[in-house]
């Protein structure tokens, strides 16, 4: 089984690779509009979603994408097994694995152990769920997909269709097959209409959650003096070896909103270089949790200026902000003293305070800004899977289709995206 794995994990970059006609876009369900590469390397985010009404995502993005085929016809027949075998072969090859084996027999091997991986996934929950797509087993079928009940079922062979249940869900929405249940579709201050990735069965939401629930809230607040004395350290050593800043605007939106954060984590990993020994319990902390796929790191808010009002695509994260270098009150036109600093999630603001810590939903509209006229507002900013709401193993399977889904994306030349970002 793990030598399958390792194949099909393979199979997956090498099919992308074979087949690079294909315009790389979010892990969106087809009917959401999202950025070509090229306009989402304008606008430095890897998973960054197209620019419209409410810009998404805090800035961050992260979603699951369905490339979107072009008129030119595919090489890859019905479900690109002859460029798949034909790049293993190549990638056996220069491996020089075995000389006694010829290229014709190890084509055989593969390709019978393969149409055996996906006949027997086929009949799997995810196998179903990817079935309902009206591209399925066509050309215009993203490969992605298609390889992906393949690649649950080997990568997690001991889970069954009922724990894969809920991420079935997920998979349907992002193929185009499945729907907005009505509990979210009928929050006025949830905009449904913006979810790129979603997972059905999580239950009601709330735009501010209690981050006692949550011991990564404890930590960071009981650690909370060792952390900003380490942001402090950071500070010194903003820019890297080539004199880049490391706080930079990560998203189209922050460039005019004053924002702009230094990456500790890119897509759920580390960042090659980045100086983690200036701020090792503050890594520590924040791998405590599964950081999800977007950006974690410290954010800046400039004065007199804010993040408009926006939400973000995907149900299935959570945000925790905990106040660094908060600026004091401020005197209104009543005369009173009142926070400087605030974020609106839905129907409810709340303010920060240093040491203390904000969990919140951003499916909810969301809006933040900074009144203070000459003093920044500093936070940590962590976005994490919902451990309240999703099973460890659901968790674990989302992390891995996230990674695949980036090594697609690499391997249609998404990789620059990233290296501009950081």
């Amino acid at each position: 089984m793990v030598q399958s794995s390792s194949l099909l994990t393979a199979a997956a970059v090498a099919i992308i690779s074979s087949t690079s006609h294909h315009r790389v876009e979010c892990f969106a369900p087809p009917s959401i509009s999202i950025q070509s590469a090229a306009s989402t390397t304008k606008n430095s985010s890897l998973y960054a979603k197209k620019k419209a009404k409410s810009s998404g995502g805090g800035g961050f993005g992260g979603g699951f994408g369905s490339p979107t085929p072009t008129k030119k016809k595919s090489s890859r027949g019905k479900s690109g097994r002859s460029d798949l075998i034909s790049a293993l072969n190549d990638d056996d090859s220069k491996k020089k694995e075995s000389k006694s084996f010829s290229r014709t027999y190890v084509k055989s091997e593969q390709e019978d152990m393969l149409n055996d991986l996906a006949a027997k996934s086929s009949t799997t929950i995810i196998g179903k769920a990817v079935a309902k797509s009206p591209h399925y087993n066509t050309p215009e079928m993203d490969p992605f997909w298609q390889l992906l009940p393949s690649l649950i079922s080997t990568k997690f062979p001991t889970a069954s269709d009922k724990d894969l249940e809920r991420v079935a869900g997920m998979v349907e929405f992002s193929i185009g097959a499945g729907k907005v249940e009505d509990n979210v579709v009928e929050n006025p201050w949830r905009p449904h209409t913006e979810l790129h990735a979603y997972m059905p069965g999580l239950g009601e939401a709330e735009p501010f959650l209690d981050p006692d629930q949550l011991d990564l809230c404890k930590q960071l607040s009981e650690n909370y003096d060792v952390i900003s004395s380490e942001y402090e350290a950071l500070l010194e050593e903003r820019f890297d070896r080539k004199g880049n800043d490391r706080f930079q605007s990560v998203t189209s939106m922050n460039y005019e909103a004053g924002w702009k954060t230094m990456v500790l984590f890119y897509n759920g990993h580390r960042i090659k270089d980045f100086p983690y020994h200036l701020c090792p319990v503050t890594t520590k902390i924040m791998e405590s949790v599964p950081i999800a796929g977007r950006i974690a790191g410290f954010n800046r808010q400039q004065p007199q200026s804010g993040i408009p009002l926006h939400s973000d695509g995907n149900n299935m994260w959570l945000t925790c902000q905990m106040g660094i270098k908060v600026p004091p009150t401020i005197t209104n036109e009543a005369g009173e003293d009142v926070p400087s600093a605030h974020i609106r999630v839905g129907p409810e603001t709340r303010h920060w305070e240093e040491g203390h810590c904000l969990l919140y939903d951003t499916t909810y509209e969301h809006e933040t800004f900074n009144s203070h006229p000459t003093e920044e507002r500093v936070v940590l900013h962590v976005d994490f899977f919902n451990t309240l709401k999703m099973t460890p193993l659901e968790i674990k399977v989302l992390q891995y289709i996230y990674d695949m889904r980036e090594q697609f994306m690499k391997a249609e030349g998404v990789a620059k995206v990233g290296a501009q970002v950081l």
